[in-house]
């Protein structure tokens, strides 16, 4: 299975083990990882069966002063904006996730804050026969659940944990 991180994260996709498939023919990302995943199964030729976003990162619902502000939060103080969203990552868990922690750029916050998550290129990954699951948790403190889980659960599979955060934790 080909697996991509979450944004400032290396190694994370231990916390998803209920969720991962081990085949050659799967795919998987976590939050920034889900965009990431996305992509490379849109864009690529090799034989892909199954497609499973996790916490899939959503802000297209945000206004453009959000995202500009995130990012001048993210200029000003990197280590304290990192601290915080590691600490949201987490939530409602008490789970350190400094032993995870990577060094996420600025233009890589720019592109999560940025994507648009496009149904006809889900329709079309679903066209070729990709099978296509998304895990979220109703607690996120990240992303916008309610947006987030109507966009999906009106295309594909959308599997909502109760009383869970962006870990599934």
């Amino acid at each position: 299975m080909r697996y991509f991180n979450g944004f400032s994260l290396c190694n994370e996709e231990e916390f998803f083990k209920e969720q991962l498939i081990e085949s050659e023919y799967a795919v998987a990302g976590f939050s920034y990882g889900a965009q990431k995943a996305f992509e490379y199964v849109y864009s690529t030729t090799d034989r892909v069966d199954r497609l499973v976003l996790i916490s899939p990162a959503f802000f297209q619902n945000h206004k453009k002063s959000f995202i500009r502000a995130q990012l001048h939060y993210f200029k000003v103080d990197k280590e304290l904006y990192t601290k915080q969203f590691l600490k949201n990552v987490a939530y409602p868990a008490s789970v350190d996730l400094n032993s995870f922690l990577c060094d996420g750029t600025y233009d890589e916050l720019e592109s999560l804050l940025s994507y648009i998550w496009v149904k006809e290129k889900v329709l079309e990954l679903l066209e070729r026969g990709v099978t296509i699951e998304v895990f979220m948790g109703d607690r996120d403190k990240i992303v916008d659940t309610k947006e987030s889980y109507e966009f999906f659960s009106n295309l594909v599979p959308t599997y909502l944990f109760k009383g869970r955060g962006h870990l599934l934790r």
